[in-house]
């Protein structure tokens, strides 16, 4: 059976032109607050989620998503309540796939084989686990991949050729290429610096690639849109949401609007690049 990921992949390259994945951290800045977010990404145009999974110390995250998962933690979204949004999108979108994207201390506080459980009970399609490396895939990567999950690793500037075969070992989905070193949110991704790196990889894998980190405005998500299988946007997102809190930290009646205004945006951007 194909997985939502990959008919999604297949599907955008009918068209043909790239996706836009957008990125939210689950109950920022509120648990109901961050459910409408989420369910209103498809309209206004996201065609893969990933979701942040709240953790306190996120190390390759920049300040913003920092401060995302924060909230989050301080409103309650625990691993639980994670996958109880996810599990109230699926109720009114059975297509779009999500990924739940994060670190392994809350996976394995869970307890690994009830969160592989609940995680495809509620829904969810594909895991990035950012500080799980290749060596250590049988604690968690050959598990996913048993109960269905896609399990997607993040390649990086720094990946040589050497260690990129034991990168792309066991994943499926999609690889996430890191356009640029460092932490989210504070470089731009430059096209001329990732086509070469984007090829590299296919040279590789036959997986879709999907470029993130420093794509914050449409013409940035279009440029990578013509190079890459999908683009993807969060810290961008995320420092919207900090601007639509009010001096309390509670969500302005603006702030939804505005998520799914952006949204739009780069949505707009990334399918006027038609695909060779």
């Amino acid at each position: 059976m194909t997985g939502r990921i990959t008919a999604r992949f297949a599907a955008l390259q009918e068209v043909p032109r790239a996706g836009l994945v957008t990125f939210l951290t689950a109950g920022d800045p509120d648990l109901e607050t961050s459910f409408q977010l989420i369910a209103g990404l498809p309209e206004a145009g996201a065609d893969l989620i990933e979701i942040g999974m709240p953790f306190t110390d996120p190390m390759a995250d920049g300040p913003s998503i920092q401060a995302a998962s924060l909230r989050a933690l301080r409103a309650g979204a625990r691993m639980a309540a994670t996958l109880d949004l996810v599990r109230r999108f699926r109720r009114r979108d059975q297509d779009t796939p999500i990924v739940l994207m994060g670190y392994y201390n809350p996976i394995y506080a869970y307890g690994n084989e009830r969160f592989l459980r609940d995680a495809v009970a509620a829904g969810a399609d594909g895991l990035i686990v950012v500080d799980l490396p290749p060596e250590e895939d049988e604690e968690l990567c050959l598990p996913a991949r048993a109960a269905g999950l896609d399990f997607i690793r993040l390649a990086t500037p720094t990946t040589d050729d050497r260690r990129l075969p034991a990168v792309l070992e066991n994943i499926s989905g999609f690889i996430y290429y890191v356009s640029v070193a460092g932490i989210t949110g504070q470089k731009a991704a430059v096209a001329e610096r990732v086509g070469p790196e984007v090829a590299r990889l296919k040279r590789h894998a036959s997986l879709p690639v999907a470029v993130g980190f420093g794509i914050r405005e449409p013409a940035q998500a279009a440029e990578i849109a013509g190079i890459a299988d999908a683009a993807v946007v969060g810290s961008a997102l995320v420092d919207l949401i900090a601007r639509h809190l009010d001096e309390d930290g509670r969500p302005t009646p603006a702030l939804v609007p505005a998520i799914h205004a952006k949204v739009r945006s780069l949505a707009d951007a990334v399918r006027g690049v038609v695909r060779r």
